[in-house]
This record gives C-alpha cells, structure tokens and sequence, in this order.
C-alpha cells in the first residue's frame, strides 16, 4: 500500500509537471493556460493524447515532433522528471497529510516561476499573488488550527522582513535585487516565519554563490551576463520546507556550544 502511495504521488506529479510546462511557456506570453490545447510549437499541430503522456511520449517519439520532425527541447521531460521526484521526497520526509498539500502546491510555483525568471530575468505578479492566496490558505487550514492565532505573527513579521530586507539590499546594491524577488520573499515569509525565513535567506545566498560560480567555471553562463536569483530563492524555499525545522534545531543547538 505504501508503495502504491509513492508511485501515486510520482504519476501524479509527472502529469502535473506536463501542465507546468504549458504554464512556463505561456504565462510570459500572456497566453491562456487552457486555450488552444497543448501543440508543436513550430508546426501548431494538436497533440495527440498519446503525445501528451509525461516524460514517456518524449521517450517514444525519439525527442521530435511526429509531423515537422522539429526537435522537442529535452527541457521539457526534464521539468516533468524533477516535478516528480521533488514532490515524491516531500512526500517521503512530511507524510501524507495537508501540510504536504500545500507545500507540494508550493514547490508547483516555484518551478514555474525558477523556469520563466531563468529564461526571461522576470517572476509574474500573478504568481506571486497565487503563491500568497495559498499561504494564507496554508495558515488558515494548518497553522492557526495546531498553533492557535498567535502563530500568525512570527508569520506577519516574516512577511515585514522578507519584503524590507530584500528592498533594502536592492536599494543599497543600485538595483542588484529585482523587484519580483522582494515581492516572493516577502510572501515565502508569510509561508515560514521569521525564523525560518532567516534560515531560507542564508541558503538562498549560499546556493546562489555556488552555483552562480559553477555557471561560470562550465561557461553555461558568461561573466556578463545577469544570473537571476529567483531560482535561488525557490531552491531555498524547497529545502526549507523539508529539512526547515531540523536545519533550525541543529543551528540552535550549535549555539548553545
């Protein structure tokens, strides 16, 4: 039964990340999300159902379209592929139970929003504003039950300080901090607290350094060229949300020593 649970969680979320593809292409494109249905993106031919069946139609159809013959960018299964396997280990470490509903929810928006600020330098509002309705969702259906209302001010504080600290270092960088990012931080404050937000801002910097140098180091990306750090932010969101509370304790209990 268990087992059937994960292979759930992992189809699932596979069909989750097809649509998340549709979403990353069109949303900066001002297109409808549900209109037309999905197609080849050089000869507008409607796929198939078949054609639509995630990471195994890429498979099947040798990575090209089955009637120009144009070449489907492998991005596409690979944004399927780590939907799955990084909602799978949510699933694995929090249980199944709402807090993994809604963080699984979160952990859909945020690779949408890492793909489009990848690609074009940009976090739409609406999604940050999606992101923030289902926090307070999150608050309102786990937090306030389990913690009482008082657990909704570390949470007010985090929203304050997400928001101000990253509008500050925009402010004193001339620019270096974009406004999509203070807006996401701000409403990821609102999902985790203050405390945790702090935790998150750390490793968001920390990966950001690591991988910004190992761009460079393997010339995917050029000395010149901006390196968004929304994607940073969502990296840092996702661990947070696993590994927050232990990450938490264990830099407690360092202090104590």
């Amino acid at each position: 039964m268990e087992i059937a649970l994960y292979i759930l969680v992992f189809v699932y979320s596979l069909l989750v990340g097809s649509f998340l593809n549709v979403c990353i292409y069109r949303i900066p494109r001002e297109m409808s999300i549900v209109f037309p249905g999905s197609h080849c993106t050089s000869c507008d031919t409607r796929l198939k159902a078949y054609e639509l069946i995630p990471l195994f139609s890429y498979i099947a159809l040798g990575g090209k379209c089955r009637t120009c013959g144009e070449k489907i960018s492998a991005r596409y299964p690979m944004v399927e592929l780590i939907t799955a396997l990084l909602v799978t280990l949510q699933f694995h470490i929090l249980g199944l139970n709402l807090t993994f509903a809604f963080f699984a929810i979160m952990t859909f928006i945020l690779i949408v929003m890492t793909m489009i600020d990848y690609d074009l330098q940009i976090i739409p509002d609406g999604l940050t504003l999606i992101l923030g309705i289902v926090g307070i969702l999150y608050l309102a259906a786990v937090i306030v039950p389990a913690q009482g209302f008082s657990a909704l001010i570390p949470r007010g504080i985090g929203f304050l300080l997400g928001g101000g600290l990253f509008l500050l270092i925009a402010i004193v960088s001339n620019g270096g901090m974009g406004g999509g990012d203070i807006k996401l931080m701000a409403v990821l404050g609102l999902w985790f607290g203050w405390q945790h937000l702090l935790l998150l801002m750390m490793l968001s910097f920390v990966s950001g350094a690591l991988i910004s140098v190992a761009l460079l180091a393997f010339r995917i990306k050029g000395r010149k060229e901006a390196i968004p750090f929304g994607p940073f932010i969502a990296l840092a969101a996702y661990l947070t949300s696993i590994f927050g509370n232990e990450l938490v304790t264990w830099y407690l209990t360092l202090s104590v020593y």
